[in-house]
């Protein structure tokens, strides 16, 4: 990959920590192709912030084939290729301690809608994005996962259990994938303060995150997209098949 023309696709990336890893992908001049789901006004924003000679904003839903297979066509018409896939979509969920669903109380519709979200969601971009990988023999895919299987500090089953699922798919991937010169890694933030997601997380919670962790605070977006914007440089090719987690030291591998 050529440092200075790269193409990354990032999706749910017009608003938290999607549109963080936008921004600074963008800032050190990459091409960036903005995806999102509803929120167009707050995608162009993000777009206008990087510049719109080389940022576009795509519409998909990400749980859909077809759509997926469409925006990265489009992708593919305004910019040639894609070097680095980040897959950040979030589908349908509320870091709410208030309101979460204990086991017993929980569906397998409720583990379904996430698995559905974050598994069957990088699975379809992924799979999209691919054969323009494999035909310039190199590419980075970058899941987001979380700290939260590690240290549930909040028993969010039905999303902790679709991110543990997405950190096996990231190291079958990195293992397969390794001749064609495409590394596949994970970047675990925690409870980040604050997207959109997070909102609604109580101030005990994050004051608990905060007392526990050897840097005395909670993760912010930023924290989490200056590692996945590493895994995107050269710098980072040796790496893949890694869970990488940023959490100020809340867990340790």
């Amino acid at each position: 990959m050529d440092e200075l023309t790269r193409t990354v696709l990032v999706t749910g990336s017009s608003r938290g920590l999607g549109a963080e890893i936008a921004r600074q992908f963008g800032a050190q001049g990459d091409q960036v192709i903005v995806n999102y789901f509803q929120h167009s006004d707050a995608a162009n924003s993000v777009v206008q912030t990087i510049g719109a000679d080389h940022a576009l904003a795509l519409q998909a839903d990400v749980r859909d084939r077809a759509q997926v297979d469409a925006m990265v066509a489009a992708c593919k018409q305004r910019f040639g290729t894609i070097d680095v896939l980040v897959n950040n979509a979030l589908v349908g969920f509320k870091f709410d301690p208030t309101v979460q669903k204990q086991f017993a109380e929980l569906t397998w519709d409720d583990y379904q809608g996430q698995l559905t979200g974050t598994l069957q969601g990088a699975f379809n971009v992924t799979q999209s994005v691919l054969p323009l990988m494999q035909a310039q023999h190199a590419g980075r895919v970058i899941n987001i996962g979380t700290n939260l299987f590690q240290n549930p500090v909040v028993a969010y089953h039905e999303y902790t259990t679709a991110k543990a699922a997405l950190l096996g798919f990231s190291r079958n991937l990195a293992v397969e994938l390794g001749a064609d010169g495409i590394t596949v890694n994970m970047v675990s933030g925690g409870l980040l303060e604050t997207t959109d997601a997070s909102a609604v997380t109580t101030p005990e919670v994050f004051a608990m995150i905060a007392a526990n962790t050897p840097m005395g605070k909670v993760t912010t977006p930023k924290d989490v997209a200056g590692m996945v914007t590493f895994l995107g440089s050269a710098q980072a090719g040796g790496i893949t098949g890694q869970n990488i987690t940023v959490d100020g030291g809340l867990t340790m591998n």
